[in-house]
C-alpha cells in the first residue's frame, strides 16, 4: 500500500504540534507501507530525506495573501501524488491538496483534524480575507473526505458540531502519540549536561518552577497564565518556552504582560527560540509542574511530552485535554466556562485566572505529591499514547476505507 502524507510542516521546519504529529506518524507508518511525504518550505534534496518532497511557493504568488500562496503549493502537491492508494492530509494548509488529489486521481482522501477554522476566528487577524478562504477549504475537504481522524473525542464532537453535513460514521478518534524514547528524564551524565543547559538558559534548578511550552497564539491562553503568575509564591519561577507569534498584536500583548510581570517578581524567564529536543527535555526535567492554559486545544502534544518527562500537568478542562490528564492522578483540570461564539473566551476571565493560580499553587505546595503525579503521568503515556499503537490503528483505518471504496 502506498500512502502519501500531505503536511504544511515537516522537519526541519516544525513550529507546532501538527508538524510533530506528521513527522512521527510518517516514521511509524513506514514499518507497514510505502510512505511518501509532501510538505512545504522548499526541497529537502540536500537533507538526505528519502521519500520526502518539499515544495516552494510559486514565484507568482510570493507576495499574495498567505492563503493563496498555500493553495499554490497545494496544487503542485496534488499533481505529484499520482499513484498513491490513499492521500492523508494534515490541517487546512494541506486539505486543499488532498481534496484536489482525490478528485484528480480517484483515490480516497483521509484527513487528520488537529484544529478547526470555525473555532479559531482570531485567525482573521493573521489572514485577513484569507480566513474566509481557509474556512471554505476546510469545510469542503471535511464534507468530501472518505475518512476523518479526530485526535480526541472532544475534537470529534467539535467536528460534528462545526460541520453538521459530515457523516458521523466517517469520523474516527485516534489520539496523538508520543516518542517515549525521546521524551524522558535525563539520567547519569545526561543529567549533568541537562543541568548545564538549564543554568545557561537562566533557570535555577534548585527553585520550584512552572513551565509553559507553545506558540504565541490566542488559543494557548498565555495572557491568562501571565495574570495567574501574579499569585504564585515569590520563590517560584515561571518559564515560558514561547515563540512563533501569529500576529504582531498578540506578540505585543504577551510581551507587554511579560514585562510588567517581570517588574514585580523574579524568576520570570522567556525562551523565545525553538529549543532542540534534548534542551527542552532538560527544561521540563528541571521544572515542578507543566501548565496548559489553552482556551482551545484539540489534544495537546506538549502535554504528552511533559508527562513523558515525568511532570504533572495543570490544564484547562477544554477540548481534548481532559482525555490526556487523569484529574487528580496525573495532574489537575482547571474548570472553564466558555463563550460559545467560536473564540473560546472564558465567560468569567477573573474566575478562570484565579482557578488556574489556585490549582498551580496546590501542586507547588506538595512536591512529594507532585512527584507521584509525575510518575503516574509517565505511566499513562506509556499505556495509552505510544506511536506504535497509533500507527497500527491508522493502518487499520486505511484498509477499512480502501475496502469501502472498492465496494462502492
Amino acid at each position: 500500500m502506498r500512502i502519501d502524507l500531505l503536511t504544511r510542516e515537516y522537519p526541519p521546519f516544525i513550529y507546532g504540534g501538527a508538524g510533530v504529529h506528521a513527522a512521527e506518524l510518517s516514521a511509524v507508518l513506514r514499518e507497514h507501507a510505502d510512505v511518501r511525504v509532501h510538505c512545504f518550505d522548499g526541497p529537502r534534496d540536500d537533507l538526505g530525506m528519502e521519500g520526502v518532497t518539499g515544495y516552494s511557493i510559486p514565484s507568482e504568488l510570493a507576495g499574495a495573501n498567505p492563503t493563496l500562496a498555500t493553495m499554490g503549493v497545494d496544487l503542485q502537491i496534488a499533481d505529484k501524488v499520482a499513484g498513491a492508494d490513499v492521500v492523508h492530509s494534515h490541517t487546512w494548509y494541506a486539505n486543499f491538496a488532498g481534496h484536489v488529489a482525490s478528485l484528480l486521481h480517484g483515490v480516497p482522501h483521509v484527513l487528520s483534524a488537529h484544529s478547526l477554522e470555525p473555532l479559531r476566528p482570531w485567525k482573521a487577524e493573521q489572514l485577513g480575507g484569507g480566513y474566509a478562504v481557509s474556512s471554505w477549504i476546510e469545510k469542503t475537504a471535511y464534507e468530501a473526505a472518505a475518512g476523518i481522524i479526530a485526535v480526541s473525542g472532544g475534537m470529534r464532537d467539535d467536528i460534528l458540531r462545526s460541520y453538521p453535513n459530515v457523516d458521523p460514521a466517517k469520523v474516527h478518534v485516534i489520539h496523538n502519540g508520543i516518542d517515549l524514547s525521546g521524551w524522558q528524564r535525563p539520567m547519569g551524565k545526561a543529567a549533568e549536561t541537562a543541568d548545564g543547559v538549564v543554568r545557561r538558559l537562566g533557570i535555577d534548578p534548585e527553585r520550584r518552577a512552572v513551565v509553559f511550552v507553545g506558540r504565541i497564539t490566542r488559543q494557548k491562553g498565555l495572557p491568562y497564565l501571565l495574570r495567574a503568575a501574579e499569585n504564585l509564591p515569590a520563590d517560584v519561577q515561571l518559564i515560558m518556552c514561547a515563540g512563533a507569534p501569529d500576529t504582531p498584536e498578540i506578540a505585543k500583548e504577551v510581551s507587554d504582560a511579560f514585562a510588567e510581570l517581570g517588574k514585580r517578581r523574579s524568576g520570570v524567564i522567556w525562551i523565545e527560540e525553538m529549543l532542540p529536543r534534548e534542551e527542552l527535555v532538560a527544561v521540563l526535567a528541571a521544572s515542578t509542574v507543566f501548565v496548559c492554559p489553552s482556551i482551545y486545544e484539540p489534544l495537546g502534544i506538549v502535554n504528552l511530552e511533559a508527562m513523558a518527562c515525568g511532570l504533572p500537568v495543570v490544564g484547562s478542562a477544554t477540548g481534548g485535554i481532559p482525555e490526556v490528564i487523569d484529574d487528580g492522578v496525573t495532574g489537575y483540570l482547571v474548570p472553564i466556562e466558555q463563550v460559545q461564539d467560536g473564540t473560546g473566551t472564558p465567560i468569567d476571565p477573573d474566575k478562570f485566572v484565579a482557578d488556574l493560580s489556585d490549582t498551580l499553587n496546590r501542586v507547588l505546595a506538595d512536591p512529594a505529591r507532585a512527584a507521584e503525579m509525575g510518575l503516574a503521568a509517565r505511566k499513562r503515556v506509556e499505556d495509552h499514547f505510544s506511536w506504535e499503537a497509533i500507527g497500527e490503528r491508522t493502518m487499520a483505518l486505511y484498509r477499512q476505507i480502501l475496502d469501502e471504496s472498492a465496494a462502492s
